[in-house]
């Protein structure tokens, strides 16, 4: 079961308690802003500029998610230059700053969420490096500054191998479904009702941003299906797929449409709306209710989406599905992936298998 959430020592709501106390009569320390934060900002928006108006090697226009993605590493930089006092806009750092700066991410992000707390790699800074890479392609293609990523000096952080995707245990499936109402026809709360069905559907094996795609003519409730829009390399060739939902999925999707009659953006299309008369529910919006959900179940965290996918494969192999059946669900194409999601149950799977046919001879 995941580990329950440790009481966290608040803030204070009052004025007096957020500021450093400092001696009687003493005048208050000012910090002068950094000079350059505004031409960081302003080569920031840039960047951000040059994503929306071009296409990716795929000939296709960067979704938000990965404009988000792109911005957050140099959104980090900026922050450790302020930091480390480093004068200068983004052509200030050289292959000599930039490993600096990757060696700090490493120490604070990657070693405290390594297994023994000692500097097991999780995978956090090649993340940060792939993401940055353009930035940085873009600031010598703009800028003509030499880009650090041709020098062979830049210390690259390979990625994690071998690392199992993790299934959600039992347990937290059923305590978020409780705190999200449970299933019960007398809640009528819209964020609740809606939450539910998310949960529900997201233990039917749909991604993140299939569900955050799904609209109102994409799913079939009638004969409890949800037809996928192609996301990756089937978007390429116009291949989706249909999953099937599960009886109580179809009913909780039923519930959140009759409370999501009479909001604002009913007729835009999309099937997951925001909360407050807000329009269509967004990554970080998912991700946000997944945490504060879990919080109220107990939780430390939801760790996203993705381990939902991942628990749901478990559990069709568990029970029988063939390998054959779990690919064209998934969207898969590669037997490559099915070992992949397979593999953290694959030994108890193995067993119970084995166990089930008793005495052999």
């Amino acid at each position: 079961m995941a580990a329950k959430t440790a009481t966290r020592a608040l803030k204070s709501p009052l004025r007096i308690h957020s500021r450093q106390a400092g001696r009687a009569g003493a005048a208050p320390v000012v910090t002068p802003p950094d000079p350059w934060v505004a031409d960081r900002e302003g080569t920031l928006g840039e960047y951000e500029l040059h994503l929306r108006t071009t296409n990716n090697k795929h000939g296709r226009p960067f979704q938000e998610k990965t404009i988000t993605a792109y911005k957050k590493p140099v959104l980090a930089l900026a922050k450790w230059m302020v930091a480390e006092k480093i004068e200068g806009g983004f052509t200030a750092c050289d292959t000599a700053t930039l490993k600096r700066f990757f060696r700090w991410y490493y120490t604070t992000h990657d070693v405290p969420k390594s297994p023994d707390g000692k500097g097991g790699y999780t995978g956090g800074t090649n993340t940060l490096q792939r993401n940055m890479r353009g930035f940085f392609r873009w600031l010598a293609e703009e800028y003509d500054h030499p880009d650090p990523w041709l020098d062979k000096r830049l210390q690259r952080y390979a990625a994690p191998t071998d690392l199992p995707p993790k299934t959600l245990s039992e347990d937290f499936i059923e305590d978020m479904l409780k705190v999200t109402g449970g299933g019960n026809p007398r809640v009528r709360d819209f964020a609740k009702l809606r939450d539910h069905a998310i949960i529900r559907v997201l233990t039917d094996v749909v991604r993140a941003e299939q569900l955050l795609n799904l609209q109102d003519t994409t799913l079939d409730l009638a004969n409890g299906l949800a037809h996928i829009v192609p996301l990756k390399e089937g978007r390429a060739d116009g291949v989706g797929y249909v999953v099937p939902l599960q009886p109580k999925t179809v009913i909780a999707c039923k519930r959140y449409l009759r409370a999501r009659q009479g909001h604002r953006y009913e007729r835009s299309g999309w099937f997951w709306l925001g909360t407050r008369g807000r329009s269509r529910l967004t990554y970080s919006g998912l991700y946000k209710m997944l945490k504060r959900r879990a919080e109220e179940a107990g939780y430390e965290s939801a760790g996203g989406a993705h381990p939902w996918r991942h628990t749901t494969i478990h559990e069709w192999l568990d029970n029988g599905v063939t390998g054959e059946n779990v690919m064209q669900l998934a969207g898969w194409k590669s037997p490559a992936m099915l070992r992949r999601y397979g593999a953290d149950m694959a030994t108890e799977r193995a067993v119970k298998a084995v166990t089930k046919l008793g005495d052999r001879h």
